[in-house]
């Protein structure tokens, strides 16, 4: 993977941190189901952006 490639998987990572936030956000504001439905996705928002996040930062800087 390319020092590029490498930028924009770690900018879908910060992306589906925002999503998550701002979905749990919005879930205080729904009635049952909905809340939950809308916690259970932000936190695998979260998770897919904390693995994403890992692997960016394992892989270490990419010289070209």
């Amino acid at each position: 993977m390319s020092a590029l490639q490498n930028m924009w998987f770690s900018f879908f990572g910060l992306f589906l941190m925002f999503a998550s936030a701002g979905l749990s956000v919005l879930s205080q504001k729904l009635p049952g189901f909905w809340r939950v439905l809308l916690l259970i996705l932000s936190f695998l928002c979260l998770m897919v952006a904390g693995l994403i996040v890992f692997a960016v930062v394992v892989r270490g800087p990419l010289a070209e």
